[in-house]
């Protein structure tokens, strides 16, 4: 996982509510077990407006997605966080989101902001012309318009997210202590291992 802290760019001022799973990623791509490619089913149903704002071409490649409340209700499909990624979404900023969509959107490198109505409001409106910056060490939202907003995040999060940790990661880090560990337990409690050595 890419370490998370400076993103800026211009970003999608989506702003709907209530925005389900189902909406980001239709049923029907959830086939597949590769993460690659699943951008191009993001929104599909919105996207058959021709003009839609995630094929418009002034905000292609936004790294920001501003959203409007409960983001990612609905079913927990991880590929709703893999299609956003392949997107090239690196965070989205809402007044709240599903629990489940959040953690998997966290798990999948994507920072999720949660800020007020007004704030958010304020960042559609930014979004229509100008970037957004989003500095996680300060755990700030600006605007060229000198507009600040702070938010909120879990420590252990924000501490993954800075170091680029997923559970993979966060495992290999630890494994100094994991193989200290399991040396004393084979010195302490042999027979836990008899008889399951492999063949040379």
């Amino acid at each position: 996982m890419d370490p998370v802290n400076q993103i800026e760019g211009r970003a999608y001022p989506f702003g709907l509510k209530n925005v389900d799973t189902d909406v980001i990623i239709p049923a029907h791509w959830l086939k597949t077990i590769s993460r690659e490619g699943l951008g191009k089913g993001a929104f599909e149903a919105i996207r058959k407006d021709p003009d839609n704002l995630f094929d418009s071409p002034e905000y292609a490649g936004s790294p920001i997605l501003v959203a409007g409340d409960n983001f990612g209700c609905g079913s927990s499909r991880e590929h709703a966080a893999w299609a956003l990624g392949d997107m090239g979404i690196k965070a989205v900023i809402a007044p709240s989101f599903s629990d489940i969509f959040s953690g998997n959107a966290f798990k999948n490198g994507i920072l999720t902001v949660v800020l007020p109505q007004e704030a958010v409001d304020r960042l559609v409106e930014v979004a229509k012309t100008d970037p957004i910056h989003i500095d996680l060490e300060a755990q700030t939202v600006t605007t060229p318009f000198q507009d600040r907003f702070t938010f909120e995040i879990d420590a252990f999060r924000k501490h993954c997210l800075l170091n680029g940790l997923d559970e993979v990661g966060l495992t290999l880090a630890r494994d100094v202590a994991i193989s200290s560990y399991e040396q004393k337990l084979a010195g302490e409690r042999s027979f836990l291992t008899h008889g399951t050595a492999t063949a040379a």
